[in-house]
């Protein structure tokens, strides 16, 4: 048994046989030319077949996964018009009297480089896109029409690295996963594999011979791992497994695409909680609505500095076309507490949860804070993005955001750079939030609120303490009550409200929060279904009769 280890694009177990994939590569070879003029009608020629051939890809994946995933394709013909690789291509053609086939392959080498050294990852994986181009173009001048991936069986595909046009011809009727021995999570291969739904993994460095062709492979891809060739006793393991998420597909398809509405006509959103990229395709396979809660501070914790804007921003920017236009919640950062991050070198608190937290850090250090939001609102062209400042307690706190706000767009502006308008709201996550929120729903687009830290100041109880878990009540009275107000107070001035704290996914409430009209509900992947079903059986108002009766 022979076992690698990669990077998870999207999870879900694949057990099959391995099919090797090999690039149908045209062998290059420098040819002497007598006529450059000539050369370059041939490669001009070729590169509008090959850009009517990327808009026919395009137009496909417009279908399958929707427009922010397609636009790859638009980009792969830009790169086609790009002034700079055609300069190349005719730089050589002319200059060393080569064939277009030469001129195109040495120009995507050249380009490639250029691209692998660059120190930004999303930068390092337009080398694929930019080899992909050209072997399109290759191809075409070659007499071929490019090919796919086919197969008369249902198959794990393992190659070198997939090129987004690969991916999306992938019939997935007959692909049970692909596995790469390359790749990047940030290319645009990996966002396609997410929206798609297929089991995959990347740079699992997985041999591409005799050795895994026709095998006997596992994929598992919740824990990143390859099998070929598996023991008996591991792939009787791996099939209970199979079987246990097949029967949680079942009722997936069940449910899914089901709208979130009551018996008796009302409506909720159910969105899902998410600490990174890798979460998403969770969320997509549990048929979330969109991303209620995406914990920035994830991406702060991760690293041993402040992260970038362009950091920042390519991150966003993926989250956004992933969800593909449905609504994506970005919390801006919720450093403090039991959240630390040596970097930000906070002195140290005797009571950090009510000490130097969430908002009051991005308050006091407006350079930071900054630096996220050009790099969220830069995002929010590329997708559904809304925006959530936590741990708010005044309006004069959400006015100070405001200011900063429009310096922030008043720079981008000012550069040039293009940034969209995300709706913004604020978590309803304090007492003194909740007193204020007629006030405070006056100054933004929506709430959500975050019960966790609602329940721990409401009733004087550190959550992270095990000895005082017989006192916490997550149903007491004065918290629902807290929920109560918090959502009138909301729709009369117009905005919606949702909780995104764990008390969302609690089914013994669910039937309450519908009661108390809470539009939303942002909750962990897997209790996204169960929560549809409850929805989907509840009589709202008979609901709230027979607790009237009691």
């Amino acid at each position: 048994m022979q076992i690698y280890k990669g990077k998870s694009v999207f999870g879900g177990i694949a057990i099959g046989k391995i099919s090797v994939y090999k690039k149908d590569e045209q062998l290059v070879k420098r040819v002497k030319i007598e006529d450059a003029d000539a050369e370059m009608e041939r490669y001009t020629a070729a590169r509008n077949i090959a850009a009517a051939q990327l808009q026919k890809l395009y137009d496909k994946a417009l279908k399958e996964v929707g427009e922010a995933n397609a636009a790859i394709f638009e980009v792969h013909q830009m790169m086609l018009e790009d002034e700079d690789y055609n300069e190349s291509v005719e730089n050589i053609i002319h200059s060393q009297m080569v064939n277009a086939e030469y001129a195109v392959a040495s120009t995507a080498d050249n380009f490639a480089q250029m691209f692998e050294a660059m120190d930004d990852d999303y930068m390092r994986g337009r080398a694929a896109d930019v080899r992909d181009i050209s072997e399109r173009v290759i191809t075409v001048l070659a007499g071929g029409a490019g090919s796919g991936l086919d197969s008369d069986e249902s198959v794990i595909i393992a190659a070198d690295d997939l090129a987004p046009s690969e991916t999306v011809q992938l019939d997935k009727d007959k692909v049970l996963s692909f596995v790469t021995a390359h790749g990047s999570e940030n290319s645009h291969t990996a966002i396609l594999a997410r929206t798609m739904g297929i089991p995959a993994l990347i740079g699992t460095g997985i041999d591409l011979d005799e050795t895994v062709d026709g095998k006997l492979g596992i994929v598992d891809g919740t824990n990143g791992v390859v099998y070929v060739d598996p023991d008996a006793e591991l792939l009787e393991e791996m099939k209970k497994k199979q079987q246990e998420e097949q029967e949680k597909k079942r009722l997936l398809q069940t449910l899914k695409g089901k709208e979130n509405i009551t018996l008796d006509g009302q409506k909720v959103m159910l969105y899902a909680n998410v600490g990174n990229i890798k979460d998403l395709g969770i969320a997509l396979q549990n048929d979330a609505g969109g991303i209620g809660l995406f914990r920035s501070e994830f991406i702060y914790l991760g690293q041993d500095h402040y992260p970038t804007e362009e950091e920042q921003f390519q991150i966003y920017k993926t989250v956004a076309e992933t969800m593909a236009g449905r609504r994506v919640i970005i919390r801006t950062l919720d450093i403090g507490a039991d959240k630390q991050c040596d970097y930000f070198e906070l002195d140290k608190e005797d009571n950090p949860a009510m000490g130097l937290r969430a908002i009051r850090i991005c308050l006091t250090r407006p350079e930071i804070f900054k630096t996220q939001l050009r790099a969220l609102f830069r995002a929010s062209v590329y997708g559904n993005i809304n925006i959530m400042y936590p741990m708010i307690i005044s309006v004069d706190e959400v006015r100070q955001i405001k200011a900063i706000v429009e310096e922030v767009k008043a720079e981008l502006a000012e550069q040039g750079i293009e940034y969209g308008n995300p709706a913004q709201g604020i978590m309803i996550e304090t007492p003194a939030s909740v007193m204020m929120s007629r006030e405070l729903a006056e100054e933004v687009d929506f709430f959500s609120i975050g019960t966790n830290d609602l329940t721990q100041y409401t009733l004087a109880i550190d959550r992270q303490n095990s000895k005082l878990d017989k006192f916490f009540d997550s149903h007491h009275p004065a918290v629902l009550r807290m929920i109560q107000m918090t959502v009138e107070n909301a729709h009369k001035a117009g905005i919606w409200c949702g909780i995104c704290g764990e008390l969302g996914a609690d089914q013994a409430l669910t039937k309450d929060f519908l009661a108390m009209g809470v539009d939303e509900l942002s909750v962990s992947p897997g209790s996204i279904l169960p929560l549809r079903k409850i929805i989907l059986e509840t009589d709202v108002e008979a609901y709230k009769k027979s607790k009237q009766t009691k």
